[in-house]
């Protein structure tokens, strides 16, 4: 699509927007690497500290809850600061942090919790367990924390690089960083935790911490690159605003100016309406309610496989660490696939109007989830049960982008940080909910038959409230 009448202009435009797309992908995975890592150290933690999948339901539901809050409050300040230097910042951070995590037994021990290792869950006295329990806790809550200024520049960048009318196709291309993220962290993490005594019980001992340290090089490294390649808005790049997004414009007609007021400049019109106008657009407008409602769903399904897929997987249907390490690499990398299905359908047939497409996806993933339960392990039904939780992969993603999309378009370009950061809330809260719900369920039951089709209800659910939303505009610019 051409934007600008001068060549020139339209051409460095097109470079620059590229580069943005790929350089926040680029550091929205990296952000993932150091999140979603701490879900293949599980096992480890388990067997070789004592830890209980209670307690790690209780620390996956206070880091869900502090991520969601850590997205919404960071994305109304994302949409006031420089994004380069807020997505730096997190980086860096979230760097630091996994490297304490590698270090956790001894941070505990010198609170006076006992050894400064875990050999094995054996040598592990209760103190010791209970004091390594309560430092891994708040090193994750503080990670996911500051995991939650890598989103918010991002979403900056892109309602400002991107026009509304490719914005669903070309942000799904850049939501794929979620799944490139999981699945490469998935097999890395995988292998390096199948690489204890392998074919013994004692398989990954002492190699979660690796988990940590391997993710925080690759941010470290990660982090230059941001800074050194990561552009601004167009402004700062020296380019004009996208056309046809004119939020004075815009603005003017929502707060009802009078006609002469209508030459004041948007600066100006920004200052002194920016609050109420935020209300209306994103704190008061029941599409956007509906959209947290639609995320909470999503994010509890997907939360099963992203936070308890390698227990669930070994457990359940009897596969190795590094298999479930592939299985759920495959599940991201279907994700990818599914995301830029989605965007390209949602211009392509809907109209921009991403909920429609929703409904159909997520009918489908709860189908899927209760299949993956009701087939059985082993042999050629077994390779059936991962791939329908493959093809729920495809399914689901394309939801988790889209909502997004659908925020974005309707809170216009000003507050897609803040629409974003808010929906992100209810998001978490379902990851968190999922991530304890999930865990006590399989810890009480001993299995993990009713986790499974909890959340494949979840998904139903899911799909209900997008018909919902069925008459929803594509953007709130025309």
């Amino acid at each position: 699509m051409r934007l600008f009448d001068d060549p020139a202009v339209d051409k460095r435009f097109n470079r620059m927007q590229w580069r943005m797309l790929f350089a926040t992908m680029i550091g929205y995975t990296l952000f993932y690497f150091m999140r979603k890592n701490f879900s293949f150290a599980m096992p480890g933690l388990e067997q070789d500290c004592g830890i209980s999948k209670s307690m790690l339901g209780n620390f996956l539901l206070a880091g869900g809850i502090v991520y969601g809050i850590s997205k919404f409050v960071n994305g109304v300040v994302g949409d006031k600061v420089n994004p380069r230097k807020m997505l730096c910042f997190g980086l860096l951070t979230c760097t630091l942090i996994n490297v304490a995590f590698g270090f956790a037994p001894q941070i505990a021990a010198l609170f006076g919790g006992g050894t400064r290792s875990c050999a094995s869950a054996a040598s592990a006295d209760g103190s010791h367990a209970v004091a390594l329990a309560w430092v891994l806790g708040s090193l994750l809550v503080l990670n996911q924390f500051f995991q939650g200024t890598g989103f918010p520049p991002c979403a900056k960048l892109i309602a400002f690089w991107v026009p509304p009318k490719e914005l669903a196709t070309k942000m799904s291309v850049w939501n794929t960083s979620h799944s490139i993220g999981g699945g490469l962290v998935a097999k890395v993490c995988g292998v390096i935790m199948g690489l204890g005594v392998i074919g013994s019980a004692n398989q990954g001992v002492g190699m979660w911490k690796w988990c940590f340290w391997s993710m925080a090089a690759l941010g470290f490294l990660g982090l230059v690159l941001m800074w050194l390649w990561l552009p601004g808005t167009p402004k700062e790049e020296g380019l004009p605003d996208l056309p046809g997004t004119d939020v004075a414009r815009e603005k003017r007609q929502e707060c009802r100016f009078p006609k002469e007021k209508a030459q004041v400049g948007e600066a100006t019109l920004l200052s002194l309406h920016d609050q109420p106008s935020m209300a209306r657009m994103v704190f008061l407008n029941p599409v956007i309610w509906m959209l947290g409602l639609c995320n909470f769903s999503i994010n509890a399904a997907r939360a099963l496989v992203a936070d308890w897929g390698p227990t669930m997987l070994q457990e359940a249907k009897g596969l190795t660490s590094s298999e479930a390490g592939t299985a759920i690499m495959l599940f991201e990398f279907a994700g990818i696939a599914g995301m830029l299905f989605a965007g390209w359908a949602t211009d392509r047939f809907f109209g921009g109007r991403a909920p429609r497409l929703c409904l159909f996806l997520m009918a489908i993933t709860a189908a899927l989830v209760a299949a993956f339960w009701f087939l059985p392990a082993g042999g050629a039904t077994g390779f059936l049960a991962v791939a329908a939780l493959c093809l729920a992969g495809f399914t689901l993603y394309g939801p988790q982008a889209l909502t997004g999309v659908t925020a974005t378009n309707t809170s216009t370009k000003l507050y897609a940080g803040t629409s974003i950061g808010f929906i992100s809330l209810f998001s978490y809260i379902g990851v968190a909910v999922s991530g304890k719900v999930c865990g006590s369920l399989a810890q009480s039951s001993g299995g993990w038959r009713m986790p499974v089709l909890v959340i494949a209800a979840v998904a139903g659910v899911g799909a209900a409230l997008f018909l919902l939303l069925w008459n929803v505009r594509a953007n709130s610019y025309e």
